[in-house]
């Protein structure tokens, strides 16, 4: 599970920085010299990042002639002594920001995949200014009063629905960020702003710190994994190096038969942040929950969560407890019933143990051996990253008809990626970027950026630029990369988000691709796993990388068949960390100690002893080192009853690849983007609202 990167004016409280047109003239530094991070870009496709130009000491300079550009552009609004209208409002100050959205498009890549520590010591100087900007923006009295009049007066605009969402969407979020509080107010709001910024910081070059250690081992301690795995952790000196990242800390808890080495990696993986050293996350946590309420009061609202879930699908944070609750106590249930098995086997082999969270991979993969005759390792050899890469290609091609061309014309930022060419029925539909490979420097996961939305907002077709990013360790020279299927199921979900993307047929960029409701952008993604387990994709995909024949049928009704196993640990896992983070943000202005609330409210709701939070508090990126998923990690759960319900739309219908339901997909939910309510869109593909029957099927749970 990750987050797309969506529209810098929603995760930012409306930052004008638009996805990108071709329109607009270069910005220029004082010298008059034009900086490449600011420039349009240039080339084929409607103009692309010039990646391969990039010079990261330009960044800080580029900002600033971004922020000036836009400065202008801001003050030709608010300076025109014409009564404000959609077009003389509205419409220039959704073109506003090209610039800022060009420089700041390339500095989120570095940031994320390459940060080497001279940019994390330069983002210490620049996120202050963006969180100043984008205060700026949002506080301008003048702007906010012609944003308000548009809105007052919208009846005499005559506006189309989608000018009037775009309107409701600026109206509202201007609102919600505080442009009409007292000048005071607004400073304050300010100030905290900036000094979050400076803390979500700190938080992920903490983060990123723990996650670059690595685990120097013996290959005999490394007994019982793969050998292809085994072969892309050995070092230079002939010893063994385990990264402390998901992807190597799960396939070392599964397959190892070294229940010391299991503990340790176990150890070092889920207490990254939480060392009490000097890149301890748990003091900033605390900063961190007590600004987001102290802002939340200052705007008007009981807490920061209250807030946040204002203009998302479940609009209450009651609302979304009340479905993770509903979940919670069978998924509870359920572990209890994996861990009786799993202990059943430990102790028929006479283990002499009792299960601890660094057995339960372990004990699952044997109890999953012993109960459907499927083992992990035996379905390993079939999944080849880039076939599987091919193959969710080649299902969205069958769904939806998008085609995929490699192109090599088009500069990267490392030579680990690659680029496609995208059209559908002839016609160009935009670029994808894939970067598959863990580095150093790069954030720890999986993820979907926008490097420019679709818009036709001057009359023109924008190409849309999206790009997936994973972690997957790189092979041996020669050797095919084997991934698990949890990681193939990841694949296809972050590509389901660059699909959302790809779909987009809207006019204005604010309103395209995933800039829509938190708990409504999972949606798609989500949906897009189905698709790995169709049989069309694994008999033509999933090829043995020795002998090249396709997984068995039988293999396919194993892993048909184990569909829900361990499906407590996942939910529980997950359902975990997405109640801690609403309870978090619900406590008030309460002092916080993260360590000590995680523990104590675990407690409470009866936290199985054998398995922790998918991500702990002090190493909660989605939560801490952004507001991006604050009091929002329920936005899985809340999607994923979407994706239950639609996924039966299609088995209703005959199966994942029907042509009718896949064009309603496309129509009401894929190309709309935040055209239109959410729920409306949904109810106008399904006919109805979705059934939450649906979840509690597809996890295999009871249904009341």
């Amino acid at each position: 599970m990750s987050e797309p990167n969506v529209d810098r004016r929603t995760t930012l409280g409306l930052m004008a920085a638009t996805a990108l047109s071709t329109a607009a003239a270069p910005v220029l530094a004082q010298d008059g010299t034009a900086l490449l991070l600011t420039g349009e870009w240039t080339g084929a496709y409607g103009g692309v990042p010039p990646f391969d130009k990039v010079d990261i000491g330009q960044f800080e300079a580029a900002y600033d002639a971004a922020m000036a550009s836009q400065r202008r552009e801001i003050a030709a609004i608010v300076n025109n002594p014409e009564p404000a209208t959609f077009d003389n409002t509205i419409l220039p100050y959704e073109r506003s920001g090209k610039a800022f959205g060009r420089v700041g498009t390339i500095y989120g890549i570095w940031n994320g995949n390459l940060a080497t520590p001279e940019l994390q010591a330069m983002g210490k100087t620049i996120q202050p200014k963006l969180a100043a900007f984008s205060d700026e923006l949002i506080q301008n009295p003048k702007l906010f009063a012609r944003i308000k009049s548009v809105w007052d007066n919208k009846a005499k605009f005559n506006l189309t629905p989608e000018q009037d969402r775009l309107l409701w969407q600026y109206y509202t979020n201007f609102v919600r960020a505080g442009a009409a509080l007292s000048p005071k107010a607004k400073a304050r709001v300010a100030a905290i702003n900036r000094e979050l910024s400076l803390l979500f910081k700190t938080f992920s070059d903490n983060l990123l710190h723990d996650e670059e250690q690595v685990m120097v081992v013996t290959e005999a301690e490394l007994a019982g994994l793969p050998d292809g795995l085994k072969a892309s952790m050995k070092l230079a000196d002939g010893s063994y190096g385990i990264a402390n990242t998901r992807s190597a800390m799960e396939p070392v808890t599964t397959f190892c038969t070294n229940r010391a080495v299991r503990e340790k990696v176990w150890r070092a993986y889920v207490n990254r942040g939480d060392n009490g050293d000097q890149w301890d996350n748990n003091a900033i946590i605390s900063k961190i929950l007590k600004l987001r309420f102290e802002r939340a009061q200052l705007r008007g609202y009981e807490t920061h969560a209250h807030w946040r879930l204002e203009n998302a699908m479940a609009k209450t944070p009651e609302n979304a407890m009340a479905l993770m609750e509903a979940v919670w106590g069978p998924a509870v249930a359920r572990v209890r019933e994996e861990v009786a098995d799993m202990q059943a086997v430990a102790d028929k082999e006479g283990a002499g143990i009792t299960i601890e969270p660094w057995d339960y991979r372990f004990y699952a993969e044997k109890v999953r051996k012993e109960r459907y005759d499927l083992d992990e390792n035996e379905v390993k050899p079939y999944l080849q990253m880039e076939k599987l890469r091919d193959g969710m290609i080649w299902a969205a091609g069958q769904i939806y008809g998008f085609e995929f061309m490699p192109v090599s014309d088009v500069p990267v930022f490392h030579d680990d990626v690659k680029v496609w060419k995208v059209s559908k029925a002839g016609a160009p539909v935009g670029l994808f970027y894939f970067d598959p490979y863990a580095r150093k420097g790069k954030r720890s996961g999986a993820w979907m950026n926008a490097y420019r939305s679709q818009q036709r907002m001057d009359g023109k077709d924008i190409l849309t630029l999206v790009s997936n990013n994973s972690n997957f360790i790189k092979a041996a020279p020669g050797e095919p990369i084997l991934i698990s299927w949890d990681d193939a199921t990841t694949l296809f979900h972050e590509f389901g988000h660059a699909i959302h993307g790809l779909s987009s047929n809207v006019t204005y960029p604010s309103l395209a691709g995933t800039n829509v409701a938190r708990d409504y952008v999972e949606f798609p993604s989500q949906l897009n796993e189905r698709w790995l387990s169709t049989t069309e994709v694994l008999s033509k995909f999933a090829l043995h990388y020795e002998t090249g024949e396709p997984m068995p049928a039988a293999l396919l009704a194993k892993i048909e068949k184990a569909d829900t196993f361990n499906e407590g640990f996942d939910t529980v896992e997950y359902l975990a960390s997405a109640l801690i983070d609403m309870k978090l943000h619900l406590a008030g202005g309460a002092d916080i100690d993260a360590d000590a609330f995680e523990r104590d409210e675990l407690t409470k709701l009866g936290m199985p002893k054998e398995i922790v939070m998918r991500h702990r508090t002090p190493q909660f990126g989605h939560v801490f080192s952004s507001d991006g998923y604050s009091a929002g990690y329920y936005s899985y759960l809340w999607s994923d009853t979407l994706t239950a319900d639609c996924a039966e739309a299609f088995t209703e219908a005959g199966g994942f690849y029907d042509k009718a339901v896949a064009d309603r997909l496309q129509a009401h939910v894929l190309s709309v983007g935040n055209t239109v309510d959410p729920a409306a869109g949904y109810r106008a593909f399904r006919g109805r609202d979705p059934n939450r029957d649906a979840l509690m099927r597809k996890r295999g749970f009871p249904v009341k």
